[in-house]
């Protein structure tokens, strides 16, 4: 994950993909025509609809188009929570709000800071797999049903979540017809679709003839309609023919007759079809089945390997050809992903999985196969993690963020078996202070947070690993009311640290004392405090990074205390150090602050390029607190160069942003009064309809759309281009056309798009594509612009 090459600069598009939207599909959907539209009636007139049925009938699937089919309505969009690898009910807030972007840093329980950080917004919030944690999903859904107006939830469960508002779908086996009645119109029959297409997956070229019909209808009508027993059974037809495979079958299903009577036919369906698929696995692919089943949400084949290899039943070399297997079986979910090719287990088949890893012995007075397998997993993730905070001071820090994040669920679940079985209380909390660029740099303070006090309350005996994990939690700490036990945190880690005579904890801790000084405005105490840091000199084992924000506080302090060229000649420093390790959070934060200085030289030229700089490098790992403060940085600069309405603009995507972290921004006079001071400004120049048609523009913008906007050089205004023309050459769509009309007319966004009749968001697209065609920088030159062609 190092690597000694600079990383390739992505395109703005790679960078904006960032929001967590609909899961991808990787297989073709057979239409439910007729429950996507009920679906959609039903959210049409209720804010919380669930969808049930029995595991494997497609809930998830037809939520996802459910949700893709009604995404225009919601101008805040449609976000998806997936519940599988979850087992903590405090969790289920946390999940929600790192689906919606949403990174709080209050001191308000987690449910209450997600419900004032949503309010007033119009957007749909998917929650999938609900069943497993019932009450703490009800409790989630029924404070957003009333603490707020603009949510709707569309939720999927076996289960229904029991609140009086919910309206329930019943997602139903998908209709099977008659196999002895007239089958010409094989192709209106869902189930029948389905098995041919799993099929010819298989089978290159199968397809459904008056020869088959018979049997394959029989097929599926025995599977009861089931989807993923259907699937299941397709994949067979590698080496079966259709009436191989109904007899075999058959024979499968008189077997059940013998098993519990109180067993419903569905679950017996399905279990005797993924018992079927089980015992068609080989050895090792079963083994591998059962282990991999401790890992939640998807995976690599490294950690496919680490987990079910044992270096006995199961070799390293071996996991490739069993998932390869697995695949092949449609146990394992292939998922081509930009960092490479992850695997998944669908809820259904792990939780199978799960039963069958209970059910193996463990050797003679060896701990069980569960808890082996768990502890391999916990162990590389825990190998993963160091790992990674050994590469985050260099050039692969946008491939450690994916892979963290995509890694989120297992990370979890290492964190929750250490957390909860004897005797691992303290590899949890190593694991735990190891993630801390993780809690702190990639947006994820609350949930920092939620598993370090945990941690440090599991394991309170003194430790190099407790006073990391101290003043990691006071490194999390930045709101208002939490930067006194941030001090003290970080405090109680630096005297522990000395005991234990841990230098570099030591360093850390005291790294982090000065930085609550800094955010609690004790500028000259920051600045004694930075200066002496940096004057230390080396501390071995201090991490890079750290050393990196050393200089940058010291440079910040210096800067407000309006020291600009010493805090220039710092941040150049900083800056060829982390150019040296292509290091991009750090020196996201030098060029920053370096911004910052030329600012406070009224250099505004010299400024913006580096705050615009900033902003990109931020937005490529997450970091939305910084992203946030680049905001602010950029609204001072664009006011002073008299870029009024581009500054308001600006101020209300910052605020649109900062909603999402904290409202206060952290009550920083210091990192607030400049902006404050441009705020006024702003509003005095342009006029108050002028400043509220513009800052409604940028409050519109969600975090990726505002980036987009600064990053956008900012276009000279043009000369008047003759009547009939274009500027740039560039002519305007028959829409664009339309909606520069309409903006001429005086129409907001959401006016053009009720006129139009199209979503408010699509309105937002022609207007800034308009802007960007023609060079404009407002509405008001379009208005001229119209106005001119028209004479």
């Amino acid at each position: 994950m190092g690597g000694s090459a600079p990383p390739r600069e992505p395109r703005l598009p790679e960078l904006l993909r960032s929001a967590r939207h609909l899961p991808v599909e990787t297989t073709s959907f057979v239409d439910r025509r007729g429950e996507q539209a009920e679906g959609r009636r039903l959210l049409a007139k209720a804010r919380l609809v669930t969808l049930t049925g029995p595991g494997g009938v497609g809930k998830t699937r037809l939520a996802g188009r459910i949700a893709a089919r009604v995404e225009r309505a919601f101008p805040d969009g449609v976000r998806f929570v997936q519940l599988s690898g979850l087992h903590d009910p405090a969790l289920v807030p946390l999940a929600a709000a790192d689906a919606l972007g949403l990174h709080d840093h209050s001191d308000q329980p987690p449910l209450r800071a997600l419900i004032e950080q949503v309010q007033g917004r119009r957007l749909l919030l998917v929650i999938d797999n609900c069943e497993h944690l019932l009450s703490a999903c009800a409790e989630l859904a029924g404070a957003l049903l009333h603490g707020t107006t603009g949510v709707r939830v569309l939720a999927t469960s076996r289960h229904r979540l029991g609140l009086t508002e919910e309206h329930l779908m019943e997602v139903r086996p998908l209709p099977v017809p008659d196999p002895d009645g007239d089958l010409s119109d094989a192709a209106g029959h869902p189930a029948l679709t389905l098995f041919a297409d799993r099929a010819a997956a298989v089978v290159p070229g199968f397809a459904l003839t008056p020869a088959n019909r018979a049997s394959v209808a029989r097929l599926c009508h025995r599977l009861d309609g089931l989807p993923l027993a259907i699937e299941l059974a397709a994949v067979r037809m590698r080496v079966l023919g259709v009436d191989q495979l109904l007899e075999r079958l058959d024979d499968r299903y008189r077997l059940l007759t013998t098993g519990s009577p109180a067993a419903q036919p569905r679950h017996q369906t399905l279990r005797a079809a993924v018992d079927w698929s089980h015992e068609l696995c080989t050895q090792q692919e079963q083994l591998v089945w059962a282990r991999a089943a401790v890992l939640a949400g998807g995976f690599d084949l490294e950690t496919a390997e680490a987990v079910c290899a044992d270096g006995e039943r199961v070799r390293s070399h071996d996991v490739l050809e069993a998932v390869a297997g697995l695949v092949d079986k449609s146990v394992l979910c292939r998922e081509a992903m930009e960092g490479g090719v992850r695997y998944r287990l669908l809820d259904t088949l792990r939780h199978y999985g799960l039963d069958r890893l209970r059910q193996l012995p463990g050797a003679d007075g060896a701990p069980s196969e569960e808890d082996a397998a768990r502890r391999r997993q916990r162990d590389w993730f825990q190998e993963r993690a160091t790992a990674c905070e050994q590469a985050w001071f260099g050039p692969g820090q946008r491939e450690i963020v994916a892979l963290l994040r995509a890694d989120q669920d297992n990370l979890r679940t290492a964190l929750e078996f250490s957390l909860a079985a004897p005797g691992e209380a303290h590899a949890g909390l190593r694991l735990a202070g190891t993630l801390w660029f993780y809690w702190h740099a990639c947006g994820a303070p609350r949930e920092g947070r939620y598993w370090l006090d945990r941690a440090l309350d599991a394991a309170p005996g003194p430790s190099r690993e407790r006073a990391r994990a101290l003043w990691v939690a006071g490194l999390l700490a930045t709101c208002p009311e939490d930067l006194t036990r941030g001090r003290r945190l970080a405090e109680q880690a630096r005297d522990l640290a000395r005991t234990l005579g841990a230098h570099a904890e030591a360093a850390h801790a005291d790294h982090v004392v000065g930085l609550m000084g800094l955010f609690g405005d004790d500028l000259p105490g920051a600045l004694e405090h930075f200066e002496q840091a940096v004057a230390q000199g080396p501390v071995p084992g201090k991490l890079p990074s750290i050393v990196g924000l050393d200089q940058v506080e010291l440079a910040c302090a210096l800067a407000f205390l309006g020291h600009a060229d010493r805090a220039v000649t710092v941040c150049e420093r900083a800056l060829r150090v982390c150019e040296e390790h292509g290091e991009e959070w750090v020196r996201s934060y030098v060029l920053r602050v370096l911004a910052l200085a030329y600012t406070v030289k009224k250099e505004w030229r010299r400024a913006e390029p580096h705050a615009r700089e900033a902003l990109r490098r931020k937005l490529a790992v997450h970091d939305v607190i910084g992203i946030g403060l680049t905001l602010d940085l950029l609204i001072v600069i664009a006011a002073a160069r008299g870029a009024h309405e581009r500054a308001a603009v600006l101020l209300g995507g910052a605020d649109r942003v900062w909603a999402d972290i904290s409202p206060d921004r952290f009550g920083s006079t210091t990192y607030n009064s400049a902006r404050r001071t441009s705020e006024a400004r702003v509003r005095e120049v342009i006029g108050r309809r002028d400043f509220e048609r513009a800052y409604r523009r940028g409050s519109g913008l969600g975090l990726p759309d505002v980036v987009a906007y600064v990053l956008r050089e900012p276009k000279a205004r043009p000369a008047t281009s003759p009547p009939g023309r274009e500027t740039n050459g560039t002519s305007l769509t028959r829409r664009e056309s339309e909606v520069a009309v309409l903006v001429a007319e005086g129409l907001a966004n959401q006016q053009i798009a009720d006129r139009l009749v199209i979503a408010r968001r699509t309105a937002e697209g022609h207007v800034e594509r308009i802007l960007s065609k023609l060079g404009f920088n407002n509405r008001s030159q379009i208005a001229a612009w119209v106005s001119a062609r028209r004479k």
